[in-house]
């Protein structure tokens, strides 16, 4: 089953990004380094609730 996870910024914290998940493969919450718009650059986003 595929789950929605919210990408967040490390930086600034807004949340930017959307995307799906597998629950039962990836336990832990996705990271990935993604443009921010705000910050104007590339950081590292992280799953929120």
């Amino acid at each position: 089953m595929r789950d929605l996870a919210i990408l967040a910024c490390g930086e600034c914290k807004r949340r930017n990004y959307t995307t799906t998940r597998n629950k039962k493969t990836t336990t832990e919450r996705l990271e990935k380094v993604k443009f921010c718009p705000s910050c104007r650059k590339r950081t590292t986003h992280k799953e929120t609730k």
